[in-house]
Order: C-alpha cells, then structure tokens, then sequence
C-alpha cells in the first residue's frame, strides 16, 4: 500500500481525517498511537441499532428498579441508577480498533463477572422477590398482556392512596373479596348494599351540609375500597348507580333520622323487588322446562341456578343432575352439596369430559354475571365452551338471569375486560413451572355470543338474548 499524499494548505481539515481514519496502514498506527479514532469533535456519534436498543434496555431497567423500590417503601433516599458499562474496544486484525457491539456485551455478562440489568418480565421468583419483596410477588409476576385485567392485590396494600375515612364494615368485607370468600354476582351485590345500610345509619351529616349532598361524598371512598379489593361487578354497579339517585332526590328538609332510615327502606326494596322476588319468578318459569326423566347439565354454580333445581324437586319432578367444573374456583363442588342433600341424583365431572356427557343431556342451565348490549353472556370461564358445544349437539341452552345484571355496554370477548382469580397451584408445582419459565394465569369470566343461547329466563318472561336494549329502554322509561 502507498503512503498517502500530504494534504495541500487548501484542504479541508475533515477532508483530511477522512483520508486518515479511512486508509489506516500498521506504521501510521504504531507511529501515531494518539491519533484519534472515530467521527471529529463536536459531531454526533451515530449509533447502531443494536447500541440503541442496548441504551433503552438499560433506561427501562432504571425506571423499573426506581418504581419497584419507590413501590416497596423500604428506601429512605433515592437509589442511584446503575453506572453506565464502558465502551470496550478490540483490535481487529488489520490493527484498528472497532466498538464491542452489544451482542458482545450481553455474552460477556451470561459469564458471571457482572450483574444483568433486569430488562425481561419473565424473571424467575427469586429475582422479582429480591426487586420488589416476596410480599408484592403476586403483582410483579403477572405479564404485561394482562396489566389491563383485574389483579389480585396483597392484602397490606389494599386501599393504598385512597382518601377519606373507611368504615370498619367496609374494611372487613373488602377483605373477604379480596380473599373470595364472598362470590357470586347476587352474593356480592346483597352483601355490598347491607354493608351500605350499617355505613349510612354510622353517619353523621357535618354542620353547614346537608344529607342528600354530603352522604355521597363519604361513600365515595368506601366504594373506591370495595372497587380495590375487587373489580366492581355489572350488578353491583347497578345497585349503587340506583342508590345514588335515591341519595340526590332526598329533600334537604327531611330530618337526618328520618333520610337514613328511607335510604334504608330503598336499599331493603332493592333488594327485595330486583333479586329475591326476581329469583321467584324465576324459579317458576324454570320448573317448566324440567319434566320427569331430563338430564340436566350445570356449569360451576349459580345460585338462581341451583334454586330452580331445588324447586323443581320440591313440586316432585324427578331428573337428573350434570355439574360440570373447572379450575381455578371450583364452585360446582358446592353445587354438588347442595344437590345431594335434597336428594337430587348428581353426577359430578370436570370440563374436559363434556364431549362424552352431551349426548345424553337434555337441557343446559347456566348462570349469568352480566349480560351486554348485543346479548353476549358474560359468565364465569368456561361457559362458552360449554354452551358452543351444547349447540353443536342441538341442546337447547337456557340462562337463568335478572334483570339488574344487565349491561348496556357492548363487549366483543372476554380479552377487553376480564379479571384474574387466585393462584391455586400448589408451590411445587409453581416452582417446576418456573423453572421452565412458565406460569399459570387463570381467568375467571368469557363472553358467550347470543348465537349460541336460546333463551334468557328473567323475571319478565322468556325473551331471547337479543332483547337485552328492550329491556333497558323500557327500565328508563319506568325511571322517568
């Protein structure tokens, strides 16, 4: 290789350099072991893809052990970020010198001389536990697909940032949905509205204030409680919705007593006229359509479910009982209690033997948590198995629901909300999965399409599933 020409006095100086950096010979570079590498001061490096996706690799890291430890409140000062790696070189074999690229980087980290950056979601557990605690683990493990669902929360840090005074009532029974000890639409909702009557007789209106104003403003916090614990479901939305209009048409001249105990009154009639009453009639229509000698099958449990069955065998009908059930609650096992102890012939099975069970079944009966505009059942997970296979089989399916479950939002599946139960997996199992990188992540509702339905029982009659806005409408005209 010749030596380059000397730049004449009329050369640029960054013409120069190029022609310097670009042809580099080994006696230049043993000759001049100062000469600067790379592009000239004041110009910006242009980084690769790979150095880019290094840089905000290690800034995601940063803000995630920030969050995670601003999170846990154990840290009285702020933690410094981790020091930025320094940029190696290596000497290639014409005898300059090239960046380590980032590939490089990350496989000399996999050796063991430094610590890795906490970039993936899917750490084992005894990583995520030594981030953010053992005690906030069961928030920090789910995936960030399901960050939109209704998680689980540590029961230290139920109703963290809420403001206002939480009444005890309210504390113990966010506690026991928070737990699942409380569960069912109809069960939540009495219990939430019984929970309401004991909060407003506690209340005392402040002086300058009124009842019908200021009651609403105290129960705003308790609500936000009960929403923490668990997701607010369609039938309790409803009932609060409902208690709120009869707090705001209450006469400000009505003595304090006197407003508490007509809040009571309305809260007894709701739930009398929408769920007692409702659950009666029911009940009747449902007998009609169980004659002598039917297979019935039953998905988990619902409780105006397994009340038509009880009913049924009361008038002196005699069937035959199907529970299916499924992880991760397992409700049927209580449905399969109940039944036998009436004496009911039940047959107790799990999901994945419903193929062999549908043709000798003569009606299906399922429960309802909500159902929507468009007539889409949305009901505990595995309903919409049950009820598209039940079609295929030409069984008719029936859905036993009130009214006050209605929704007049429209959902297209069960992936835009949905909420996620309690892992039931024993630890072992839990640490065989992990050790596989796998963990198990159960929902507890889907959407059934109203195609797959043939009737809805309610407390106005058999109508079909895509009567649901006729209902609706009709409802607001009766409020007007």
């Amino acid at each position: 290789m010749t030596e380059p020409t000397p730049p004449s006095p009329s050369t640029p100086r960054a013409f120069v350099t190029h022609q310097i950096t670009s042809e580099p010979t080994n006696a230049q570079s043993s000759s001049k072991p100062q000469q600067q590498r790379g592009p000239p001061p004041g110009e910006k490096k242009i980084l690769t893809k790979a150095e880019r996706r290094e840089i905000q690799e290690r800034q995601r890291a940063e803000k995630e052990a920030l969050k995670a430890q601003s999170a846990k409140g154990g840290a009285a000062a702020k933690p410094k970020p981790p020091p930025k790696p320094p940029q190696q070189s290596a000497t290639t074999g014409g005898g300059s010198t090239a960046p380590v690229t980032p590939s490089r980087q990350r496989g000399a980290t996999k050796t063991g001389t430094d610590t890795p950056a906490v970039t993936n979601p899917r750490l084992n557990l005894a990583r995520r536990a030594s981030i953010v605690g053992p005690s906030d683990l069961a928030v920090v493990e789910t995936l960030r697909i399901f960050s939109h669902f209704g998680l689980p929360k540590p029961l230290s840090r139920l109703g963290e940032g809420i403001k206002g005074e939480i009444h005890p009532v309210i504390r113990k029974l966010g506690l026991q949905f928070a737990d699942f000890r409380i569960v069912g639409a109809n069960a939540r909702c009495i219990a939430t509205l019984t929970a309401f009557k004991t909060v407003i007789q506690d209340y005392i209106t402040p002086r300058g204030t009124t009842l019908s104003r200021h009651l609403m403003t105290y129960l705003s916090p308790q609500i936000s409680f009960l929403t923490a614990a668990r997701p607010m479901s369609v039938s309790t939305g409803n009932a609060i919705r409902y208690l709120k209009y009869e707090i705001s048409i209450l006469s400000i001249d009505l003595p304090e007593q006197d407003a508490k105990n007509f809040m009571c009154e309305r809260i007894d009639t709701f739930i009398h006229e929408r769920i007692t009453v409702a659950d009666q009639v029911i009940q009747s229509l449902t007998m009609e359509k169980i004659y002598d000698g039917d297979t019935v099958l039953v998905y988990a449990r619902s409780s105006v479910v397994e009340k038509s069955l009880l009913a049924a065998k009361a008038a002196g009908k005699s069937f035959d009982v199907i529970v299916i059930d499924s992880r991760p609650l397992s409700e049927g096992k209580r449905m399969l209690v109940s039944l036998t102890s009436a004496s009911i012939p039940t047959t107790y099975a799990l999901l994945p033997s419903l193929p062999t069970i549908l043709p000798t079944v003569s009606t299906v009966m399922l429960g309802a948590h909500a159902l929507h505009a468009n007539g889409s059942l949305y009901s505990r997970s595995g309903t919409a198995m049950v009820a598209m296979m039940a079609k295929a089989q030409g069984v008719p399916v029936i859905v036993c629901c009130e009214t006050y479950k209605f929704s007049d939002a429209v959902l297209l599946d069960s992936f835009m909300k949905n909420e996620l139960a309690p892992n039931s997996t024993s630890t072992s199992m839990s640490a065989k999965l992990e050790s596989r990188n796998l963990q198990i992540e159960s929902l507890l509702y889907d959407l059934t399409p109203h195609t797959n339905l043939t009737a809805l029982v309610t407390e106005v009659g058999l109508i079909p599933a895509t009567a649901v806005p006729t209902v609706l409408a009709r409802g607001i005209q009766r409020a007007m």
